[in-house]
C-alpha cells in the first residue's frame, strides 16, 4: 500500500545518500553548483499518490509514467520524487522514482536499489547532522581556486587531447570498418528534432535466455544482441512509417567511466558516450547483427583511444551560466530542427538483480528504467535485466514520435527473427 511504502522508504532514507542532498548554486553561477545536506528531508514532500485510470492495464500505467516524466523536478529540493501508482488491474502498486541524471546514472541507480533491498543490514538510523551552508563568499572563493587549478591543468589536457586525436586518426586508417562520426554520419529521421516538455513511455519484456542463446550461437557480445534487437525493431518501424534514411541509424551508448571494481557507487554521473551504428541499412537480420558487432568493436577502440574520461574532463570547463543561457536559446529557437543530430537515439544496457528483490517485505514483481532524451535526440531505449527477463523501456517526445508503443511492439518480433536466423535454441519471448 501507499502507507506501507511511505513507511518503508522513511526507514531506509539514510541508505540513499543522494536523496538527502540539494543543490547550492555559486553566486552568479560563475562555477558548477555544489551538493549540500543542510535540512532534513520531508519524505512526504517527495511522494505523490496517483490513481491510474480504469481498467489499470499496462497501457494506462505507461501513460501515467509519461505524464510524470513531463514535469521537471523542483530545483530547490533534493532532485528526486516518487509516485505510487494505485488502481492497477492486478492489485499491485507501481512505484515510479524520478531522479535527476546528475544524482545517479544507471550504475548508481542499480546500487541504490540494492541498498534498500531487504537484507540483514540493520535499519537503525545514524544520528543526522546538518552540513553548514557555505556563505556566498566561500563559494566564490572555492570557485576561483578551482578555476585556477583548471587553468593550470588545461595545457596538459590540451596536449593529451591532441595526442589522442592524432593516434585516433592513425588507427582509423587501419580499421576494417569505420564507426560513424557524430553529426557527420547521422541521417535525419522524424524523431530527431526540437522536442517539447511532453513525454511518452512504453515497455516490452523479452526472454533473457533467448538473448543469451543468440549470443552463444553467434559469438557476439550480449550488448551486441541488445543492439541487434533494437536495430531490427527500428528497421520494421521505419518501413511501417515509410521513412527511408540515407544511411544507417546511429546510436549513443552510455559507458561507465569507473568500471574498476570496488565499493558500489551510490551517486553521481560517471558515463561517457560510445558512438556506433545500428546497421539498419543491412537487410538480413543475422548479417546485421554481425555488422553491428564489427562496428561496435571498432567504436570501443576509438573510445579507449580518446580516453573514457575525455568528455567528462572537458565538460568540467563549461561555464554554467553561459551554457544554460545557450541551451535555453537553442531550445526556444528550435535549433535542433535545422541541423543533424549527434546521433539518432540512445541505447543503454544495465544489468539488474538476478534474485527476487523485496523492500519492506513486498516483492518487486518487475523492474523498468529509462534515461532522458535531449534536444535533437528524441528517443531513449534503456534495457534492464531482472530475473529471467530483459525489460526494454522507451522514452520519447510525442510531438516528434507520436506512437511510441507502435515502435516498441516490434522488439519481440525482432528478437524472434534473430533467434530463428541464428539457429539459437528458442525459449519463451515475452509479450
Amino acid at each position: 500500500s501507499y502507507e506501507a511504502f511511505t513507511a518503508a522508504l522513511g526507514r531506509r532514507l539514510h541508505l540513499l545518500p543522494p536523496f538527502r542532498r540539494r543543490l547550492r548554486h555559486v553566486p552568479f553561477r560563475l562555477h558548477h553548483p555544489v551538493w549540500i545536506e543542510d535540512v532534513p528531508v520531508d519524505v512526504a514532500r517527495h511522494l505523490r499518490r496517483v490513481v491510474v485510470p480504469s481498467p489499470g492495464t499496462k497501457r494506462e500505467v505507461e501513460k501515467a509514467i509519461g505524464k510524470l516524466a513531463s514535469t521537471p523536478l523542483d530545483r530547490s529540493r533534493p532532485l528526486w520524487e516518487i509516485a505510487v501508482l494505485e488502481g492497477l488491474a492486478d492489485g499491485t502498486i507501481g512505484v515510479v522514482a524520478k531522479i535527476h541524471h546528475s544524482v545517479a546514472d544507471g550504475a548508481a541507480a542499480s546500487a541504490l536499489l540494492a541498498n534498500v533491498m531487504d537484507s540483514d543490514t540493520p535499519l537503525d538510523r545514524p544520528a543526522w547532522e546538518a552540513e553548514q551552508v557555505p556563505p556566498s563568499r566561500h563559494l566564490l572563493g572555492h570557485a576561483a581556486r578551482d578555476q585556477g587549478r583548471q587553468l593550470l591543468h588545461l595545457p596538459a589536457l590540451l596536449w593529451r587531447t591532441l595526442r589522442s586525436v592524432l593516434l585516433l586518426v592513425r588507427r582509423r586508417r587501419d580499421m576494417p570498418v569505420l564507426p560513424p562520426r557524430p553529426i557527420l554520419d547521422t541521417p535525419k529521421v522524424s524523431f530527431n528534432g526540437s522536442i517539447s516538455s511532453r513525454r511518452s513511455f512504453a515497455t516490452a519484456s523479452l526472454s533473457l535466455s533467448d538473448v543469451r542463446a543468440i549470443r552463444a550461437a553467434t559469438g557476439v557480445s550480449f550488448n551486441d544482441v541488445v543492439l541487434g534487437v533494437v536495430s531490427g525493431a527500428m528497421v520494421a518501424w521505419l518501413e511501417e512509417q515509410g521513412e527511408h534514411p540515407a544511411s544507417s541509424l546511429t546510436a549513443g551508448i552510455p559507458v561507465a567511466t569507473d568500471r574498476v571494481g570496488g565499493e558500489p557507487r551510490l551517486a553521481g554521473n560517471r558515463v561517457s558516450n560510445m558512438f556506433t551504428s545500428l546497421c539498419t541499412d543491412v537487410k538480413d537480420p543475422l548479417e546485421r547483427l554481425h555488422a553491428i558487432a564489427q562496428v561496435t568493436a571498432q567504436a570501443k577502440v576509438m573510445q579507449e583511444t580518446l580516453g573514457l574520461k575525455m568528455l567528462e574532463d572537458w565538460v568540467a570547463y563549461t561555464p554554467p551560466a553561459v551554457f544554460s543561457l545557450f541551451m535555453r536559446l537553442y531550445s526556444r529557437l528550435g535549433a535542433a530542427d535545422h541541423h543533424r543530430a549527434p546521433f539518432n537515439l540512445v541505447v543503454s544496457n544495465v544489468p539488474g538483480p538476478t534474485e527476487p528483490v523485496f523492500v519492506g517485505a513486498a516483492r518487486l514483481t518487475d523492474l523498468f528504467s529509462v534515461g532522458p532524451i535531449l534536444e535533437g535526440i528524441g528517443l531513449n531505449i534503456t534495457v534492464w535485466s531482472y530475473l529471467d527477463r530483459l525489460n526494454f523501456s522507451a522514452l520519447a517526445c510525442p510531438d516528434t514520435l507520436p506512437d511510441l508503443p507502435g515502435l516498441v511492439k516490434h522488439l519481440a518480433p525482432a528478437l524472434a527473427e534473430l533467434s530463428a536466423s541464428s539457429g539459437a535454441p528458442k525459449g519463451s519471448v515475452g509479450p
